[in-house]
């Protein structure tokens, strides 16, 4: 039986078994049965409305038809059409009708003719209300008097052993320590209590227990969520979390930095990181996708998400039509997801790690250090100009007469690619090595099974091709990889010019063209050879500019080095060695590397009047950076100066960003979408909220995202609050005390305790939103600290513990799970934030999920203290998430969950059982019950201690001191099994216990980690 239906039998047997006078309540027991059997035709929804008849308003369900009738006339049932049609037996009549596959019970339609007879009065939804403080204060009192009606009782108060487990795991997801354990035990201080929990509220560990919860809530994932579902770099978003937890951030700050941090007066960065709530949904970037679909997608998501997390409502149903059963319309939806429909990120988010807007997550000393950075290289520029000075130069094209034309040779690559070339890689990295080498100290070695390259594009000054050019490059295939083909590639702000050698299957390029040229066969393996090529061949003429390079092979292994071309040299007109021909050269471009004011100067002419300075700074930058016969004067102070711009710009590339919101700079105009269709705009709408809803107050003409934050936690709003407190009763006591923590609307649950609701929303507005005081307050409670042990007829009779009358239990969820394996183990690694890690598990779960371009389809295990950090820290992958976090009810995060499912499934078992991660775990717990305790009995209690935190009782330890008897004679009689058995993760045995000895204790480490009492919250 359903649970709103249980709720009104019983109310309604209690009515007449007790002949009280009280009447029937519209809320409590008539509008869950309209709501579950009539609202869907007969509700707000008026495209789909039946016979144009509402039963969710009095005044529509009061009114006379064509034929003076009513469907229902208050205090007269049997003059009521609806109670005519519901109590009908011909199949034509009776409502709900037979197709709808719905049909009221005898008690449901007693219940609605006794109210009609009472009068009919409705009322409007409770969640819609205000909430009111009732009389009386705390938590206990009210589970009390409801305790007390129902002829009921608090339980006794649980054991110390049980008490300190069951907060420290929810407070901290962990289990205490047997020093922990010990204190409390012995603290006869009537505080104790109260002393531990302020304990376990201060701990970094809480905010990390929190956080996870909320997670759930913003959908927060480390990948994309679609298409090739690529690794985003969002985590200091979840980072923020935690910490906003830890230092105890009011709610209603919580949620103000969340939906519109940058819209506060400046914003902080950490109120720039919150923004990225709404960055958490998944997003796509798959080819044929249609940008205004999407972008429609997003805002859907958000407003959704927005309304489920702070409203408790499902204001989703209504994208596609009006709500059929809430008083949310599609208006209303669509006014809503205004605030959500301007903004800055794409539709399309490219597959990146990172997908603006995003903002560079600054340490406290980021700006002293590139300051520092800033002043060395100011230093080194400013021994540069002092060089430069002493610098005799003379121009070539100032000399009577003019220098004649010269053969030249240049090497372009030699030990390394040109200063500043931004050098990229398809295959394995970028290598130099020292052998096999034919000039200088390095050789590039590229190798692939396919075609694979090394190459840039950018970065560097560009190279120029002289008169009459032959380009040279030295090749060394190796004899036991030769590849098919070698080629070399050009690039003059397109790829247009290669050449190769060998088999011609690389495919770039047109074949018999510049693009494709086939220059000869392949060099002989195992010995340096010169392959010499005609520029003209490859379209490369006198005076072109080379922006990039690329040495690619297919197929084996190559060795480039000492790569050049030789030709004529005009020094006159050479802008590598006339500053006139480079002065004259730059008119009309954009010159790189130069000060934004001497650039302009140089774009606009030569022929344009210098001022000395500018002739100057302009003359020192062409000797330093661009004259090839200056260049050696200044090669060591070049290198110091290049090592620090690397120096900087690596450092600045290891501060990681993180996706945070803005809208554009003008609205996106919004509508009500017809039946959902992104392409379908109907009726124009503007940012608002649901008219059932009190108010929006906005500051100007046009609301905005802070204007709808704070409305959510504005006093007269009554529905934050309660969904609030609701969600952290949940967390704490297992269960909300409204079921449906997802949905306070008509269809959801009724409050088990509606007055305690009531008087926690308020008193959490009154307290200034103080989170911890409100868990505080929580599990400080008589209901909290009850034991959850009770009688059988207590089970049967409240198999939920909705009447609160036991303590709570319930089966840990799976980062608890995981973590208490690896923190009674000693294995477990603190280190909090950052990057998620990839630990243990079976292997081809994200192989045959994955597109081929992703880069998140093979699954790369982390090894060392990685593999051992809390789960909160795991790298979530939405397509595939880690098969613990499934098996144990995580959701992947691809929409907003608010309550997770609590499963039961053998494949549960046969994890925790046999999983690497949790046997290592309990290989290295036994290795500690070894070295702690020298006796079989002493280990044992160790183990009930450290898991459960209590000693076992006598009937347990002779059975688990058997079992280990048994498998120590086992394993003795099997050794090569019993180092099997111990040599299960990364992770080493200690060579100082005999292998039979701790596989035999492993066992018994894994047998109490998998008892019942382990895996559940008691």
């Amino acid at each position: 039986m359903k649970p709103y239906i249980l709720q009104c039998t019983l109310a309604f047997v209690a009515f007449h078994a007790s002949g009280a006078a009280e009447p029937l309540s519209f809320n409590r027991d008539i509008r869950s049965i309209l709501s579950e059997n009539c609202f869907a035709c007969h509700g707000m929804d008026a495209k789909h409305r039946e016979a144009d008849l509402r039963l969710d308003l009095p005044e529509e369900a009061f009114k006379k038809d064509k034929d003076g009738a009513s469907a229902i006339v208050p205090g007269n049932p049997d003059e009521s059409k609806i109670w005519q049609r519901i109590t009908a037996t011909d199949p034509d009549d009776v409502m709900p009708p037979p197709e709808s596959h719905k049909k009221l019970d005898a008690s449901q339609k007693a219940i609605i003719r006794e109210w009609i007879s009472q009068g009919a009065v409705y009322q409007k939804h409770w969640a819609f209300e205000a909430p009111v403080k009732p009389a009386g204060e705390g938590i206990d009192h009210f589970v009390g008097e409801a305790l007390n009606a129902a002829g009921l009782q608090f339980s006794p108060e649980a054991d110390r052993p049980t008490l300190i487990r069951r907060v420290s795991m929810a407070l901290t997801g962990l289990p205490p320590t047997i020093a922990e354990v010990d204190a409390f035990l012995t603290d006869a201080r009537p505080d104790a209590y109260e002393r531990l929990v302020e304990g376990y509220l201060t701990s970094s560990h809480y905010g990390e227990e929190m956080a996870r919860h909320w997670l759930d809530v913003a959908r927060y994932g480390d990948t994309h969520g679609m298409h090739l579902d690529n690794e985003r770099q969002t985590w200091a978003y979840r980072d923020w979390v935690v910490g906003a937890f830890n230092r105890n951030l009011p709610f209603d700050e919580f949620t103000i930095e969340q939906l519109a941090g940058d819209l506060l007066p400046n914003p902080t960065q950490d109120q720039l990181i919150a923004t990225g709530f709404n960055r958490c949904n998944v997003t796509t970037g798959e080819g044929g996708s249609i940008n205004e679909e999407f972008i429609f997608r997003y805002a859907v998501d958000r407003a959704s998400t927005t309304a489920q997390a702070w409203l408790g409502l499902t204001a989703g149903c209504a994208v596609c039509h009006d709500h059929k059963y809430d008083p949310i319309t599609s208006k209303d939806f669509y006014s809503l997801y205004a605030f959500f429909n301007s903004n800055a990120d794409p539709a399309m988010d490219g597959n990146a790690l990172l997908t603006a807007p995003v903002l560079k997550v600054k340490p406290p000393d980021y700006d002293s250090k590139m300051q520092a950075f800033d002043e060395r290289k100011t230093a080194i520029e400013r021994r540069m100009s002092e060089a430069a000075k002493t610098l005799i130069y003379n121009d070539p094209a100032n000399e009577v007469p003019l220098p004649p034309a010269q053969e030249v040779e240049e090497v372009w690559m030699d030990d390394a690619f040109p200063d500043g070339a931004k050098v990229m890689a398809s295959g394995h990295p970028v290598t130099f090595v020292d052998t096999p080498v034919l000039s200088g100290k390095k050789s590039l070695k590229r190798s692939g099974e396919a075609m694979a390259q090394d190459y840039y594009q950018e970065g560097a000054q560009p190279l120029t091709v002289p008169g009459e050019p032959k380009f040279f490059l030295h090749v060394y295939l190796d004899p036991a990889d030769p590849p098919e083909e070698v080629m070399i590639q050009f690039n003059t702000g397109e790829w247009r010019h290669r050449a190769l050698w060998g088999a011609d299957i690389i495919d770039f390029g047109t074949k018999g063209t510049p693009e494709r040229f086939v220059a000869g066969a392949l060099p002989k393996p195992g010995e340096w050879l010169k392959l010499e090529v005609d520029g003209a061949s490859m379209g490369l003429t006198p005076g072109m500019k080379v922006s990039g390079l690329a040495f690619t092979v297919h197929g084996g292994t190559a060795y480039f080095d000492k790569m050049g071309v030789a030709g004529l040299m005009d020094p006159a007109r050479d802008p590598l060695r006339s500053f006139t021909a480079w002065l004259q050269e730059q008119e009309g471009k954009d010159t790189p590397g130069i000060a934004d004011d001497l650039k302009a100067l140089l774009k606009e002419g030569a022929a344009k009047k210098l001022n000395p300075d500018q002739l100057k700074r302009l003359r020192e930058h062409y000797l330093q950076n661009v004259c090839s016969t200056t260049s050696e004067h200044f090669a060591g102070i070049k290198s110091e100066l290049a090592a620090v711009v690397k120096e900087r710009a690596d450092y600045d590339g290891s501060i990681p960003s993180t996706f945070i919101w803005n809208d554009l700079p003008q609205p996106r105009e919004s509508f009500v979408m017809i039946r959902g269709q992104y392409d379908t705009p109907g009726e124009k709408v503007v940012p608002a909220t649901p008219a059932v809803l009190p108010a929006l107050k906005q500051e100007n003409e046009r609301a905005n995202r802070l204007d709808l934050a704070r409305w959510l936690v504005a006093p007269e709003n009554p529905l934050t609050a309660r969904v609030t407190v609701n969600r952290f009763w949940q967390q704490i006591f297992g269960t909300g005390l409204v079921e449906s923590s997802h949905d306070f609307g008509t269809q959801g649950s009724l409050p088990s305790h509606p007055e305690l609701l009531d008087w926690l929303a308020i008193w959490f507005q009154e307290n200034d939103w103080n989170v911890k005081a409100l868990i505080r307050m929580m599990v400080t409670s008589q209901t909290f600290r009850q034991q959850s042990i009770a009688p059988a007829e207590s089970w049967a009779r409240d198999p939920g513990n909705r009447q609160l009358a036991r303590g709570p239990r319930f089966r840990l969820d799976a980062e608890q799970i995981r973590d208490q394996a690896l923190f009674v183990s000693g294995l477990i690694n603190m280190k909090a934030g950052g990057k998620g890690v990839n630990p243990y598990q079976p292997p081809n779960i994200w192989e045959p999920l994955a597109f081929g371009g992703s880069n998140t389809r093979f699954y790369k295990q982390d090894t060392g203290d990685d593999l051992y950090r809390r789960t909160l820290y795991t790298f979530l992958k939405r397509t595939a998430p880690h098969p613990l976090m499934s098996n144990f009810d995580v959701p992947a995060r691809e929409q907003s969950c608010i309550r997770r499912d609590r499963t039961n499934t053998p494949l549960q078992a046969l994890q925790l059982m046999n999983d690497v991660q949790h046997f290592e775990a309990a290989r290295a717990f036994a290795a500690r019950m070894i070295h702690e305790n020298d006796t079989d009995y002493g280990r044992v209690v160790l183990a009930f201690r450290a898991v459960l935190s209590r000693p076992p009782s006598p009937e347990e330890a002779a059975a688990v001191v058997a079992f280990l008897q048994r498998q120590k004679a086992r394993y003795a009689a099997a050794p090569d099994d019993a180092t099997k058995a111990i040599t299960f993760g990364e992770s080493q045995p200690p060579a100082d216990i005999d292998a039979a000895e701790l596989a035999a204790w492993a066992l018994v480490a894994n047998l109490i980690l998998n008892m019942d009492e382990a895996i559940v919250r008691n």
